[in-house]
């Protein structure tokens, strides 16, 4: 390699690690309901795990020349501080699927080759993605990921262009890759399957509006049509109105029973750090909304996704920035989400879900950038076990360079 092009190659790279204290506490309080858990052939009454996570990120810059080559690397580490067969089972630590037993350490190491032309990126290797058509989890110690390859172009200006293919998923309490599996709530006939393809675009008709469309193919389980908008509107008194509206229309390949048409729709009011916001979504057919990550849906939650089959749903948002009151770095978030309009095992049913989150990062000092997060979360279902859960975060990023 020559000099300058190696100089470029290493000069702008980038290297951190991010470190997670994570504790998850998991009250089921309905036995032998949809949604609780067993062990020993008897139903969990709770899931509590302790873990500390790490995660090493290097990206490195581009060699320099028509065609710029570059790689990055994605190291994950979990370690166990407490957990049990008993309690195990809250998705921060990988465990053993037949007995429950949580391993001590669990760990993952993913490579992304990537080359450049012009405002052109193709990568290759692990991904993580946060697109309609497929959104990874990044929930719990440690992030859920994708194998494949992808393309990504700007060189039309306002207008960005998205296509790839995955091939396995690496889930967040996983230390390798698998075929990827459907999720939709009422669908059956879905396979393990290794291709993924999906392309989109996304235009900036002006400054606050934008629309984006994906087409996408799970192969042997189902494909999708998925479109959006945003439009950000400032209006008097200092106050902005933001409108996100989605529609999917998913249909079924091979032998699964995918059905569905999801809409929906959040419209956000926000002005000197205060945020409300009000969603509503809805969905016909015979299945739930299908994804392979997390659903990309406006209700979706810290616990529940609230896109089961013919479910309508809708929310309520209110987020606080405490700079506006002289406290920078403190933010809180409550919402609450109910939904009617399903049913579970033939009987008609509801739920419900508040959710309330409390982060602070310290401003200055030794501990500059050391971030707390409290999450609590509370689920109750007509038909489904009641859950009350807590998550305490502690994170902290080194930058190296």
């Amino acid at each position: 390699m020559p000099i300058q092009a190696r100089a470029q190659f290493v000069d702008d790279s980038h290297l951190a690690l991010e470190t997670r204290n994570f504790y998850m506490n998991r009250d089921f309080r309905n036995s032998g309901l949809v949604g609780t858990p067993l062990h020993d052939g008897k139903s969990q009454s709770k899931a509590e795990e302790w873990a500390q996570g790490f995660l090493l990120r290097m990206s490195s810059g581009l060699t320099e020349g028509t065609v710029g080559f570059g790689l990055d690397a994605l190291g994950l580490l979990g370690v166990k501080l407490d957990s049990g067969v008993g309690t195990s089972g809250t998705g921060v630590l990988q465990r053993n699927p037949s007995t429950g037993e949580p391993v001590d350490e669990f760990s993952f190491m993913g490579l992304t080759a990537k080359a450049k032309i012009s405002d052109t990126l193709l990568t290759i290797g692990t991904h993580e993605p946060a697109l309609p058509v497929i959104f990874r989890n990044d929930t719990r110690l440690l992030p859920q990921t994708f194998s494949g390859a992808q393309i990504v172009s700007d060189d039309i200006q306002d207008l960005t262009l998205v296509a790839g293919q995955f091939r396995q998923v690496h889930q967040r309490d996983s230390s390798d890759y698998q075929d990827m599996i459907l999720f939709a709530d009422g669908a059956t006939g879905g396979v393990a399957s290794d291709r993924f393809n999906y392309a989109g675009a996304t235009y900036a008709f002006l400054p606050n509006v934008s629309a984006t469309g994906y087409r996408a193919e799970f192969k042997d389980n189902y494909s999708q049509n998925a479109l959006s908008l945003i439009y950000k509107q400032p209006l008097i008194g200092g106050l902005n109105l933001k409108s996100d509206i989605r529609y999917f229309d998913s249909k079924a390949e091979g032998h699964s029973t995918v059905d569905n048409r999801y809409l929906g729709a959040m419209f956000t009011l926000s002005g000197q750090g205060h945020a409300v916001g009000l969603g509503y979504q809805s969905q016909n057919g015979h299945t739930g909304l299908p994804a392979v990550g997390d659903p990309w849906a406006v209700n979706l939650a810290t616990y529940h996704h609230f896109v089961r089959a013919t479910e309508d749903s809708w929310q309520f948002r209110y987020d606080y920035d405490f700079v506006a009151a002289g406290i920078p770095g403190l933010t809180l978030m409550a919402r609450y989400i109910r939904g009617d309009d399903f049913r579970i095992a033939g009987v008609a049913a509801k739920e419900r879900e508040r959710d309330v989150d409390l982060s602070y990062v310290i401003q200055s000092g030794a501990l500059r950038n050391l971030s707390l997060r409290l999450r609590n979360a509370s689920y109750r279902g007509s038909q489904t076990t009641d859950i009350d859960e807590n998550r305490l975060i502690i994170g902290y990023t080194f930058k190296f360079w």
